[in-house]
């Protein structure tokens, strides 16, 4: 598969708003409250655990469903294509680019379809730290070990771009700081 038809599926499937979509189902509008992020954290956020699990899997499925199918097809680098291209539509959907997510949650799922053994073993470690202290540490504790977990599991190529991957959600979390939503100025709410 061409890597651009690869990383042009995984942008589609990133710009579906699924976070966005969850919210509004309960009257929220994700880009005017909390951090005005259209994520699955400002879901959570907003609507607590029971109501948010939705835009968690619907963030981390837009990545993860492309990028496994292509993974078995295709092979690992144009899944890497499809993660990226999901990621970067989740970062920058079209009409609205600059009201675009930080792309987490695609990396989740994305990183499952690429590395199942790491993606495993880090979902482990998600669920212990999270019994121990919370869902905020162990998801953070799971995100950041993928890594040096797929040292074991991967070759280093893979793991490099596993490092590019999680650099584009350290520039979106320093280009995003975004105003409370309150403050936010691209127009009025919608519903």
């Amino acid at each position: 598969m061409e890597y651009g038809l690869a990383a042009l599926v995984g942008y589609l499937f990133g710009a579906l708003p699924i976070s966005v979509l969850v919210a509004r189902r309960y009257g929220v509008d994700l880009r005017h409250t909390g951090d005005g992020n259209p994520g699955a954290w400002n879901a959570l956020e907003q609507l607590g655990p029971r109501r948010a699990w939705p835009a968690f899997v619907g963030d981390g499925a837009k990545a993860l469903i492309p990028a496994a199918i292509v993974h078995v097809l295709f092979g690992f680098w144009p899944a890497y294509a499809v993660v990226a291209g999901a990621m970067i539509g989740h970062a920058f959907p079209l009409p609205r680019p600059a009201l675009g997510g930080k792309s987490i949650m695609c990396f989740v799922g994305g990183a499952i379809a690429l590395s199942p053994v790491a993606g495993a073993a880090c979902a482990l470690l998600a669920v212990v730290v999270t019994l121990v202290f919370s869902f905020a540490y162990g998801a953070r504790a799971a995100i950041f070990a993928f890594p040096l977990v797929q040292l074991i599991t991967d070759p280093v190529s893979h793991v490099i771009g596993t490092g590019v991957l999680m650099t584009f959600i350290g520039v979106l979390f320093i280009a995003r700081k975004r105003a409370p939503a309150s403050a936010a100025t691209d127009g009025p709410p919608t519903t």
